[in-house]
């Protein structure tokens, strides 16, 4: 007899509740956002890591794109430029506002406060050459 998708979610959450109260801290979660329709990011798979400590929700988690990324509010290394998640954190933001909060990075980059200085002259100056490198990104995440 096959379980019913209720009888899954049912167990899943139970297991997660025996998680929370054996004291097993979940810290570390991995994230896939999907790239914005409309944007050169449309049709990517992203992936991040979120990195949770014990002052969370008071302190916002570190956030890393482990899926390479070329956008002017990414560091080199996957760490964002984003706002909520350095002077602007509070804690009513939970973990899909920040999801959503960088999916709309993506659709809107600030290329005022550049992590990556490549990515916001070509923004800036050079929307083709920017499109198409986005657009490279985002041909290799289909492949991790």
């Amino acid at each position: 007899m096959q379980p019913t998708q209720h009888n899954s979610k049912r167990r899943l959450m139970r297991d997660f509740k025996k998680l929370s109260t054996d004291h097993l801290r979940v810290l570390i979660w991995n994230a896939v956002i999907f790239g914005p329709e409309d944007t050169p990011f449309e049709d990517g798979t992203f992936k991040l890591i979120l990195t949770f400590d014990e002052s969370y929700p008071t302190k916002p988690p570190h956030v890393r794109f482990v899926s390479k990324m070329f956008h002017p509010n990414v560091y080199a290394n996957g760490d964002l430029c984003l706002d909520i998640l350095q002077n602007r954190w509070s804690p009513t933001y939970d973990t899909a506002a920040i999801l959503t909060s960088i999916q709309s990075l993506l659709h809107d980059p600030n290329p005022n406060s550049p992590a990556n200085t490549e990515a916001a002259r070509l923004f800036t100056e050079d929307r083709k050459a920017y499109n198409r490198r986005v657009r490279e990104t985002v041909e290799e995440s289909w492949a991790e």
